[in-house]
């Protein structure tokens, strides 16, 4: 099948991506640092601001997704830059970014009204940057052929955060969400609630490899 009208090439993808990328970059940093304003702002001292800004998925994974998009372009020679261009950094900060809009929406929007400025970073950091970064990564970025255990891998990533969240959790008495709030639900409801969402976060990751997958035929098909 011969269809050069409707196939993009590499160059034209390139060209996207030179575009879009820095474009997301400013958007991710955008809500990251107007958040972090408001936190230090909230914050009972700089200090205590920074302490809380830290300790959320969604700032985290937020930072994540940024330096995906920056430090390739202004540090591709280093380790850390060839770090966060690999197709496994990018499809881990895919599937996390995802994990966030998703577990915002269902689990987070009802019990949080947010306004002003604070509406404005929300809706950035929940769902701005999760739609448009995993837009970008499916159908931009070109990426190899991923392993089916890659989801298991990337899980590396929220099982670290999980544990940073209890152990600071324990040491201040505060943790960032209700459905992991062990002085409310106690460790066994911690722990049933946090399993649940890192098997949506795993199902998330096949179903992204899929999706890629048909992707990668469906241009193929078109190129011949």
């Amino acid at each position: 099948m011969n269809n050069t009208t409707s196939s993009i090439s590499p160059t034209q993808r390139a060209g996207t991506r030179d575009f879009i990328g820095p474009a997301l970059a400013l958007l991710a940093w955008f809500g990251i640092l107007l958040q972090l304003w408001l936190s230090l702002r909230k914050g009972k001292t700089l200090a205590d601001g920074l302490l809380t800004y830290v300790g959320f998925f969604t700032v985290l994974t937020n930072i994540f997704v940024a330096l995906t998009l920056t430090l390739p372009v202004y540090t591709p020679a280093t380790r850390l830059g060839r770090f966060f261009e690999s197709a496994q950094t990018s499809a881990c900060a895919a599937t996390s970014i995802a994990l966030v809009g998703m577990g915002y929406h269902f689990l987070l929007s009802h019990v949080w009204a947010p306004q002003g400025l604070q509406w404005l970073a929300d809706v950035v950091m929940h769902y701005l940057v999760p739609a448009s970064y995993c837009a970008y990564w499916l159908f931009v970025l070109q990426k190899p052929s991923l392993p089916w255990w890659s989801p298991l891998a990337w899980s590396t990533y929220p099982v670290l955060y999980f544990a940073y969240a209890l152990v600071r959790g324990a040491a201040l008495g505060v943790y960032p969400y209700y459905f992991i709030d062990v002085t409310s639900i106690g460790y066994g409801g911690t722990l049933r609630n946090a399993s649940g969402l890192l098997l949506g976060y795993v199902l998330v990751g096949w179903l992204f490899l899929g999706v890629v997958t048909m992707i990668g035929r469906y241009r193929t098909q078109l190129s011949e």
